[in-house]
Order: C-alpha cells, then sequence, then structure tokens
C-alpha cells in the first residue's frame, strides 16, 4: 500500500484461492464447490470474497487470469479494481469475488463497516427467505410455518406450471397476513394456460412475480408488466448494469433481484441499485452466495436506502456450519448490519475453512503454488 497525498494507492501482493468441497446436505445438486478468495495488500490487512459454484473452467480462469491481471493492477478506490480484468473474457461470479475482497480489504484499511463505504444507513434489514417446491400443499403450509415461527416476515415460494396459485392460496388461508413473492424460475411461456396462471396469480396481493419467462425474453416479460397489477421482478436475466437499463426502457418489469454475483461484484451491484431506485422499480438484494462471506457482503449492499425489500437469508432448520463468526443469519426476522468492526464486520473461521478445504493456491510475484491444508493455523480467525 503506497501513499500519495491524500489518496491510497493499494497494489495486492497475495491472492489465495481456496476451493471447497460442497456443504453436505446442501440444497443444491451442483457438484462444483465454492471458492474464497483472500486478497492482502502486503500491510498485513486482507480481504475476503466467495465464487458460489466454481467450475473447472472458472478455476482456471481465476488462476490464470483474473489473479495475475489483479497483481499487476495498482487502484485507490475498489471502483477501479475491476480495470484489471477488463480485457478478460467476462464472468461475472469470477469478476464479484475479486470485486468484493477488494471492497472488503479497501474498508478495512480506512477502519469502516463495508456497509458504510457502500453508502449503506441502514443498521438492520427485515430478512425473506425462499421456500423450494414442497411434495404436498400440506407441506407448504408445514415449512410456511416453521419459517414463520423463526421470525421470517417475507416468504419466497418456489412455483411452476401447475404449482402455483393453489400453492399461494394454501399459504395465505393459514397465514392471511404474511408477505409473499413468487419465483416462476422462467418457467413459464406465453400459452394460453401459462398466461391464465399467470394472471390467477395477480389476483392474490403478491408482493412480486419473479422471472416468469426466459432470462432475457424483455418483450414478453413487457407484455406481461402491462397488463399485470402484481410488479414483475427481474434477476436472472440481469448480468450487468447495461441489461437492466435495457430492461427499464423496455418497461419489462418494476422490481429487481439485485444479486452481486450475477452482476459482477459490488460495484456493478451498487450502481444497479441506483439505476433501479431512479427509475422507480423496488429492488431487494438476494444472493447466490453459499458461505457467510459472500452473504455479509449482500448484508452490507442491502444496507443501501433503495433496496428496501426484504433481504435473502438462509431459512430455519439449516443447520450447515458457517465460514464466518459471528454467522450471517436472521434473529427473529431481523439481520443486523455489523457497524463495529471494519470491512464485512464478520471474523473469517480458518478452522472451518480447512475442514472444507479441497485445494488451496496462493498466488503471488512469483506466480501461484499449491498449500496444503493441513497448514493452515486451525482456530486462527482473520
Amino acid at each position: 500500500m503506497a501513499h500519495t497525498g491524500s489518496a491510497t494507492a493499494t497494489r495486492i501482493v497475495e491472492l489465495e484461492l481456496i476451493r471447497l468441497r460442497p456443504a453436505p446436505g446442501g440444497r443444491s445438486a451442483d457438484t462444483d464447490g465454492p471458492v474464497l478468495v483472500r486478497v492482502a495488500d502486503g500491510e498485513g490487512l486482507c480481504g475476503w470474497g466467495e465464487l458460489p459454484s466454481a467450475t473447472g473452467a472458472q478455476w482456471e480462469a481465476l488462476t490464470a487470469g483474473f489473479a495475475p491481471a489483479l497483481l499487476r493492477h495498482t487502484w485507490r478506490r475498489p471502483t477501479e479494481a475491476g480495470d484489471a480484468w477488463a480485457d478478460l473474457p467476462r464472468d461475472p461470479a469470477v469478476a464479484n469475488a475479486l470485486d468484493t475482497a477488494c471492497w472488503d480489504l479497501w474498508s478495512r484499511q480506512r477502519g469502516t463497516p463495508l456497509s458504510h463505504a457502500l453508502g449503506g444507513e441502514r443498521t438492520a434489514l427485515t430478512a425473506g427467505v425462499t421456500l423450494a417446491r414442497q411434495v404436498t400443499l400440506e407441506s407448504v403450509v408445514t415449512e410456511v410455518n416453521r419459517q414463520v415461527g423463526s421470525g421470517f416476515r417475507r416468504i419466497r415460494l418456489e412455483v411452476e406450471p401447475g404449482w402455483d396459485a393453489d400453492v399461494v392460496r394454501a399459504v395465505q388461508t393459514s397465514f392471511p397476513f404474511l408477505v409473499l413473492q413468487v419465483d416462476c424460475g422462467g418457467r413459464y411461456t406465453e400459452s394460453p394456460a401459462d398466461l391464465d396462471s399467470l394472471r390467477a396469480m395477480d389476483g392474490l396481493g403478491l408482493l412480486a412475480v419473479e422471472d416468469p419467462f426466459a432470462p432475457g425474453d424483455l418483450a414478453a416479460h413487457a407484455r406481461l408488466a402491462s397488463e399485470l397489477r402484481t410488479p414483475v421482478a427481474l434477476g436472472r436475466g440481469l448480468s450487468s448494469v447495461e441489461d437492466l437499463d435495457d430492461a427499464i426502457r423496455a418497461e419489462a418489469g418494476g422490481a429487481v433481484n439485485v444479486d452481486p454475483t450475477r452482476l459482477g461484484g459490488l460495484t456493478s451491484a451498487r450502481r444497479a441499485v441506483d439505476r433501479a431506485v431512479d427509475a422507480g422499480w423496488q429492488v431487494w438484494c438476494g444472493s447466490s452466495a453459499t458461505t457467510g462471506i459472500g452473504r455479509a457482503a449482500v448484508v452490507a449492499l442491502a444496507s443501501l436506502t433503495g433496496a428496501a425489500l426484504p433481504v435473502e437469508m438462509p431459512g430455519a432448520g439449516n443447520r450447515s456450519r458457517d465460514l464466518v463468526v459471528p454467522p450471517v443469519r436472521a434473529h427473529d426476522g431481523v439481520v443486523p448490519i455489523p457497524l463495529a468492526e471494519s470491512g464485512l464486520g464478520h471474523g473469517v473461521d480458518r478452522a472451518a475453512v480447512a475442514d472444507r478445504t479441497a485445494r488451496s493456491l496462493v498466488v503471488d510475484a512469483d506466480g501461484p503454488r499449491e498449500v496444503r491444508a493441513a497448514r493452515e493455523a486451525r482456530g486462527r480467525r482473520r
């Protein structure tokens, strides 16, 4: 870290890339485990980011392309870190891991919480949870009851043709004051039957109908948005701020799920929140993150005033060991924003990380080298 007048230039001197084994009992059938990224500035400070599910190609891009490029790059604000990989083939998820790590490092250098570094003002957030498709309507109601009993105030139901309006009605019968939204996962078409199903849900007072059609089909979303009273929300089809701009111009929705992993990092995600708010769209911060490192970054992003809808959190019954201390969880439906510590506000539990490490590389000026998980200082937290 070099001081240049009133500005501080940062140069990353070392990156640690840690490929984790998938969490046991995880919801996803994806066999690709997450990758944690640690960047160090040579002054004893580091920042962390997460690539939620890294394919072999993404691991190669990170180790052979993105990481060496960042080592060669000097930046003064984390918004400039992305210039390092601007000429590489675009991969938003890989970029997000490094961009988040740089934001974490930068805020630690200044002794400020990441939420404040991003411009957030909130001290706590309302939490929402997604409920995966269940086997029966009775099991849906039972699972919703467990989440409501844990304090969650917004439930996001995964729906599909033939499993939609009746599911919402069943939940509303038992929980008439619960805030509900549906995630369609792009499973609907503009067939008469599918449109009738979407219209049926429109009369049920939902917070949003998310991604009804295939990602990128802005015309179909615009036609539906013009017809429904319920806001149409977009998420999966947005991989950049430019995609969001296109959707706003097309009037393809009225709400957006801002996920830094899909958008390429906190830098782009913060811009997306601003763009959506300026357009009058509602915003919530969802997350593809599978560890507390990624979730902590999303909590910091959700502290922005414009991200007014409940932030996505793991639900009750999720017993997987988190990799940060304290764990990133909702308590009675509320997520506290850590303000007493700088950066992400959570210490990384290196013992927990070592227990799940499948492979670890350190990349510095001498190139990449393998690190054995057993060499990690167990119990050490940074």
